[in-house]
């Protein structure tokens, strides 16, 4: 490795001195500087790891040059070796004050200055290497972090499979009223970490489903009231399979799946919560599948027009539905149709 040292004196004796020093240090580059403001349009501009500077310097000072050195975004660690004089202690405090990490006093000792020099490059380079181990291994759990989360999701999504192949809702279903979910959020401004949950908790909602039996999950006419409060048992089911784990994804997937049939009113189950008692991914939810579910063909029903679902919906803002999820929904009527498009039934 090959230090590069910057030099900032306007005495040319002193440079030539410093220069042939580095030299003699050897792995070391230096480039020379007599005038200040030179120096530092130099500096701004390159990576360098040693900067040598004197005090007493016309036009920029070196607690001048030092301060306006550290302003620059890339320079805050980098080393500084200050050249002052013996009688110059209060000038030491205020360069330290501006950004220097050690001082050499005149007349300049030569071994004292090769040896600084050297123990700070030593230092700059630990620094340097402290950093880019931090940053390897901020992107390794970077990666490794989302390796868990594809893991997770496609755990979710396997599971959420489950209940398909027990009710007559597809896989399309579920990525159709997800990402209506998703849309609904971010159209209401909720922040982007809980738009991402949404979408990757919201395909669970009927998870419950397997705990139905047969004769009534896949009866093909309507239910009766007896069966109905069975078919309704669901929502709690879907809770107790996904309550008490530490994934937020689950988490968010157990609170979905109990309370996307509350109704804004009160009037839905299965705790007949109202407004904004029900949490507001139930309540985003409970349009996404509601609309998905109306325009979707079952084999106990013909798929709805999108003109006559979207009337039963607005018509049912305020008292099944949240009207400002109502809104958010339908504010957003083109990314709507394409997602319907992009995710069709085969």
């Amino acid at each position: 490795m090959t230090y590069q040292v910057a030099i900032v004196d306007d005495a040319e004796i002193n440079l030539v001195l410093f220069q042939a020093l580095i030299k003699r240090m050897g792995d070391c580059e230096s480039i020379t500087f007599s005038d200040a403001l030179q120096g530092l349009e130099w500096a701004k501009q390159h990576d360098f790891d040693l900067l040598i500077c004197d005090y007493m310097m016309p036009g920029l000072d070196g607690i001048e040059f030092i301060a306006k050195l550290r302003a620059m975004p890339d320079k805050q660690n980098l080393p500084i070796l200050m050249i002052t004089a013996n009688d110059q202690k209060q000038i030491r405090y205020r360069a330290l004050d501006a950004g220097a990490t050690d001082f050499l006093t005149k007349p300049v000792d030569k071994v004292e200055f090769m040896a600084r020099a050297n123990n700070m490059l030593q230092l700059g380079a630990n620094r340097k290497a402290l950093a880019d181990r931090a940053a390897w291994l901020a992107e390794e759990v970077k990666k490794a972090t989302a390796e868990i989360v594809r893991r997770e999701r496609e755990t979710v999504i396997r599971l959420s499979k489950a209940a398909e192949y027990r009710d007559p809702e597809t896989g399309a279903h579920i990525l159709r009223m997800a990402h209506y979910s998703e849309l609904i959020a971010r159209a209401l401004q909720l922040p982007k970490a809980e738009q991402e949950l949404l979408l990757e908790a919201a395909p669970m909602h009927d998870i419950g489903k397997v705990g139905i039996a047969d004769h009534i999950l896949l009866k093909p006419g309507r239910l009766t009231p007896e069966e109905f409060e069975v078919m309704k048992q669901h929502a709690a089911f879907g809770y107790e399979i996904l309550k008490g784990s530490e994934s937020r994804v689950l988490q968010a997937g157990a609170e979905i799946a109990r309370d996307h049939h509350e109704k804004y009113d009160g009037t839905g189950y299965p705790h007949g919560l109202a407004g904004d008692a029900i949490p507001i991914f139930s309540r985003i939810v409970a349009v996404a599948d509601v609309f998905d579910a109306l325009t979707s063909e079952r084999p106990y029903k013909k798929a709805w027009s999108l003109e006559r679902a979207s009337e039963h919906i607005k018509a049912s803002s305020g008292t099944h539905f949240d009207p400002q999820c109502v809104d958010a929904f339908f504010g957003n009527w083109e990314a709507v149709l394409e997602i319907r498009h992009r995710y069709q039934d085969e």
